[in-house]
């Protein structure tokens, strides 16, 4: 059973930075796309980044591009996304998920969720 764990969220004020990490266990690492979603109250969980199995290919949201940067590293079964230049409008529980292909991932995440991890940006 795949098992996802996220962390690295926290409160940090307008401009700072956070680094995330999401440790996938169960299955197979290095041949799945990985991906972050973000969930803000109010509203539905919507991608935020995602990167192929390789590494190769990536895909951000509109409005973290040039900000937010994916990355993995297989040996340790872990993606990361670093988040730059926050902005109040960053803030939600972010989660990982994992599909066969960045573009199935995004179109239909796998029903695998952890447990998220909150960041908060502060005006």
């Amino acid at each position: 059973q795949v098992q996802l764990v996220e962390s690295g969220g926290g409160l940090v004020q307008a401009g700072g930075s956070l680094r995330l990490s999401c440790a996938r266990s169960g299955v197979t690492f290095s041949t799945y796309a990985m991906g972050w979603f973000r969930q803000a109250p109010g509203k539905e969980r919507a991608i935020v980044a995602a990167i192929s199995w390789t590494g190769g290919s990536t895909y951000y949201t509109d409005s973290v591009k040039g900000r937010f940067t994916i990355s993995r590293d297989n040996a340790k079964s872990t993606v990361y996304l670093q988040m730059n230049s926050l902005k109040p409008e960053d803030t939600a529980v972010y989660y990982c998920n994992s599909g066969p292909s960045v573009a199935a991932m995004i179109k239909a995440p796998s029903n695998y969720w952890g447990q998220g991890t909150q960041v908060t940006v502060s005006s």
